[in-house]
């Protein structure tokens, strides 16, 4: 399967082109465009009804929209939600991809998803107490995630601390741990403008967004009409 990202990292589009029988799994509501293809709607995760409802606590739809190439070939452009970037991450068989919830886009047929519970951490990280989990069978797959804005990866290596805004974490790999806190003392929890952080340490790689809508809604709200009388 080809696939092309077009007009990173603003208003981000993935084209996949699909051979004959070929297909690509998608959120409810991302196609932009097709050609030579059909569309099935089902639980198309892996997992049936008890996965359904697992991706469903990682913040992503109950079903997925399955598009498959006719005998002569397609292709069906993907668009995200909201404006940002797309990555693509290669996943082989056994291999864990961790991804925050709203930021699946579509995936290989051979790719599932589920969520992952992150414990009671999760209840004070300021986000989803679950992480959408992405893993390949029956050979290497891909998977599509996007951002709100642009994304930024960066490395972390063993005796080496990662901190990271909660709302600002898109993805990461297997071999990283993480936990929750905040910068600073109370005083800078409070008045400091930083909310709680997720500090990440062991070996791997983590994706993070240059924006958050929980910040972008902060900063519209005085401007949205009252709804008291």
């Amino acid at each position: 399967m080809k696939t092309t990202i077009e007009f990173s990292p603003s208003y981000t589009m993935l084209t996949a082109e699909l051979a004959a029988g070929e297909s690509l799994k998608a959120e409810p509501g991302a196609m932009a465009a097709q050609q030579g293809v059909e569309m099935k709607t089902g639980m198309g995760g892996g997992g049936g009804l008890f996965g359904g409802f697992k991706r469903m606590l990682g913040g992503e739809s109950f079903f997925l929209n399955t598009f498959t190439a006719g005998p002569a070939g397609g292709w069906v452009s993907i668009a995200p939600p909201t404006p940002g970037d797309i990555l693509s991450r290669e996943l082989t068989p056994g291999q864990n991809f961790f991804i925050q919830g709203s930021s699946f886009l579509a995936c290989t047929e051979n790719v599932h998803t589920d969520a992952q519970f992150q414990g009671f951490k999760g209840m004070f990280s300021g986000e989803k107490i679950f992480f959408l989990r992405a893993y390949a069978e029956g050979g290497a797959g891909t998977v599509h995630f996007n951002s709100f804005g642009a994304i930024k990866e960066v490395s972390i290596e063993p005796g080496s601390e990662l901190v990271v805004d909660t709302g600002h974490v898109v993805a990461f790999t297997e071999g990283v741990e993480y936990s929750i806190g905040k910068v600073g003392g109370l005083g800078s929890l409070i008045a400091g403008g930083e909310g709680l952080v997720m500090k990440f340490v062991g070996s791997g790689r983590i994706w993070i967004q240059t924006r958050t809508l929980a910040s972008l809604m902060d900063k519209l709200a005085p401007f949205l009409p009252s709804t008291k009388k």
